[in-house]
């Protein structure tokens, strides 16, 4: 299998970072780039993989407690929309917005409201990951 050549601009928008990060990051030796057969700088895919791993630094939990899940996603809640009997909750941690439906009585019991630091925890047993298009 081919190794995925990634491009600045998409490296950044993967890391959340101006292009001029990473191309600080690359003239400092932070991260590796070499130039495709276009002659453009494009970043090694599992070296970016990596060095991704490498400088996540996820917000503190705020619950302090321990957890076999391992997908724990601190956010801000953003809205809440509820009837009487049903709630959807939604929160944006980092550059992703998380939408639950729970009961309404739960909102009421954790107090959920806009501005409120929650953790959303995703334990699924259906994960669909979609790939096959083409790089730029």
């Amino acid at each position: 299998m081919p190794h995925s050549r990634i491009r600045i601009k998409d490296a950044a928008a993967l890391l959340g970072v101006s292009d001029d990060t990473v191309r600080r990051w690359i003239d400092n030796g932070t991260l590796v780039a070499y130039k495709d057969n276009a002659g453009r700088k494009v970043v090694d895919g599992a070296a970016l993989a990596a060095f991704a791993r490498e400088q996540a630094t996820p917000p503190p939990d705020p619950t302090g407690s321990g957890s076999s899940a391992r997908n724990r996603l601190v956010g801000l809640v953003t809205a809440v929309t509820s009837d009487t009997v049903m709630s959807e909750v939604e929160m944006q941690c980092g550059p992703f917005t998380v939408v639950s439906l729970m009961s309404t009585e739960s909102v009421r019991t954790l107090g959920l409201e806009p501005g409120r630091i929650a953790v959303a925890v995703v334990k699924a047993t259906t994960v669909i990951v979609e790939a096959g298009f083409e790089e730029q």
